[in-house]
């Protein structure tokens, strides 16, 4: 059998949530790259668009929003095939200092800010366009995690912020961020077997660190526990993204890829 355009999407529409950030739009460069069709969707203002991507105004937490973005992508490139869960939030802009302090002062609005996101943002995403995926009968949904979702943060790493005392509080990296990428992987395991039936796959990425010009001490910190020694270029994660959106996953559906550089394999 030829394996020449497995890693092809000609002609299918992808949507990328959050894909005005940093590794949203490696990712939709990349499936453009592939011939993809992309919607992107941010909270943030929209660029002008292009004859391949749509750039929407959206906010993942509000389902009336993404029903109109739906309208919107159905009209200018058809069904979706490929869904990216890519939105998230680590601490909420303008957050309190205690958004990121000790675990027994954490703020429970920063804690549900957090959890609307990366939670219940992925599960409206996946029923406005998963449900459309699985009325297509195909589709591939792609949600992505943290490797703070299958270990604890190490807080040992922070402790230089701590003893140079740069935060108006000591720093600890937040409980809530880490919850809610655990909760995408079993999020995932359950899609993948209601969707089974009408075709959709579902799995999940785990990705490491990525550098992005951090605090010299913390990329340090950082990649001591990196096997591979360093953190993650920004473009190193297209690869997996491209995979499972992919026929080249077709028998893939309630997995979780890992790419963290061996972090999580200490």
């Amino acid at each position: 059998m030829s394996t020449q355009g497995l890693f092809s999407l000609r002609d299918r529409t992808a949507v990328v949530t959050g894909g005005l950030g940093q590794l949203g739009r490696q990712f939709t460069a990349a499936l453009i790259d592939q011939g993809a069709r992309v919607a992107v969707l941010d909270a943030r203002p929209a660029p002008p668009e292009t004859d391949r991507c749509l750039y929407l105004e959206a906010d993942v937490t509000d389902r009336t929003a993404l029903e109109r973005a739906m309208v919107r992508i159905e009209s200018a490139f058809g069904p979706p095939h490929v869904l990216v869960n890519n939105a998230a939030l680590d601490s909420p802009p303008n957050a309190p200092a205690s958004a990121n302090g000790r675990f027994e002062d954490f703020p429970v609005d920063v804690w549900r800010a957090t959890i609307d996101v990366n939670v219940t943002g992925v599960f409206l995403c996946c029923q406005v366009v998963g449900g459309r995926m699985a009325a297509a009968g195909r589709g591939s949904i792609i949600n992505v995690a943290s490797i703070y979702g299958l270990i604890a943060p190490d807080q040992r790493i922070y402790e230089y912020r701590r003893a140079r005392q740069l935060d108006a509080v000591p720093f600890f990296k937040p409980a809530a961020y880490a919850t809610s990428k655990s909760a995408l992987l079993n999020l995932t395991r359950y899609l993948a077997t209601y969707w089974a039936p009408q075709g959709v796959r579902v799995n999940t990425v785990t990705f490491g660190g990525v550098f992005n010009d951090q605090d010299p001490e913390f990329v340090a910190e950082y990649t001591k526990r990196v096997p591979l020694g360093r953190m993650a270029r920004a473009d190193e994660y297209n690869g997996a993204i491209l995979f499972l959106a992919s026929d080249a996953s077709s028998y893939m559906t309630g997995a979780n890829v890992v790419l963290d550089g061996g972090y999580t394999a200490w």
